[in-house]
């Protein structure tokens, strides 16, 4: 997959470098929607709205398309005028994961209410839209080491279907220190069912960043973290097999791949 597209501006006198481009499901498509001499315009995507960045005088929509998109053409909402854009099909692979009890397979009537409430803070930040910060797209890899689970895998647990893996892992020893990626400020932490300890990081314009299975976390809601900033350190709280990082990325509520934008030497 051609992770990167060169997009070409429609005027000869402008020269663009490289921005994520990958139009598949739990992709990222970037789309010119104006000149950065007119007024930034809202752009919406399935009725949320999206990150719009200034690039080489041009104004450019940052689409999370979620992994159950379907192939065909799909279309952006640009200041109320349609948009169309491709979306190309992708099949990701499978994982099969034995876990040693079925605490986190068959939930508990208790245990199933907590999750409920867990993910309903959890959704109300991937929905929020913070148009205080512009988000910064050259992100830092948070933690040192391999990846141990790509982003996107179709999951088994114990030969049980779930949810594809909505995030990428690194793998790395517990008490590793996890980096902010980019500038963000903290939204939310908490000790989750599934995710463990976890941290959430809002980095403008419906760009989240979350921290999952953590043995430590090192910061407080509402904190503002620079790029690079220790957020805590690698565990192997909640649903895991052994110590690493689970780290999500979310764009218009929409989880994508964290590789995406990533430097070509960190993937």
């Amino acid at each position: 997959m051609n992770k990167f597209l060169m997009i070409l501006c429609l005027t000869a006198a402008t020269a663009w470098a490289e921005l994520p481009h990958s139009a598949v499901p739990g992709g990222i498509a970037s789309i010119i929607v104006g000149a950065s001499h007119e007024p930034m315009p809202n752009v919406y995507y399935q009725q949320t709205r999206v990150a719009v960045i200034e690039h080489e005088q041009s104004w450019v929509a940052l689409v999370g398309i979620p992994l159950s998109a379907k192939a065909g053409a799909h279309e952006i909402r640009v200041d109320g005028e349609g948009k169309s854009f491709t979306v190309t099909a992708k099949d990701y692979p499978e994982q099969r994961i034995t876990l040693k009890t079925r605490k986190h397979i068959d939930l508990s009537k208790e245990d199933l209410a907590r999750h409920k409430r867990e993910k309903a803070k959890a959704q109300k930040v991937f929905k929020s839209h913070d148009l205080s910060q512009m988000p910064d797209i050259a992100l830092l890899k948070p933690v040192e080491g391999p990846y141990s689970s790509p982003f996107g895998l179709k999951r088994f647990f114990n030969d049980e279907p779930r949810n594809p893996h909505s995030g990428l892992d690194i793998a790395a020893p517990t008490g590793t220190p996890i980096k902010a990626p980019a500038a963000g400020h903290v939204v939310l932490t908490g000790d989750f069912f599934f995710n463990g300890q976890v941290v959430y990081i809002d980095h403008g314009q419906g760009m989240i960043t979350m921290f999952c299975h953590m043995s430590e976390i090192g910061v407080k809601e509402g904190q503002h973290l620079q790029k690079g900033d220790i957020v805590g350190k690698v565990g192997a709280t909640g649903r895991v097999t052994g110590p690493h990082l689970h780290w999500s990325l979310s764009l218009n509520n929409q989880r994508v791949d964290p590789m995406l934008l990533l430097p070509k030497e960190a993937q």
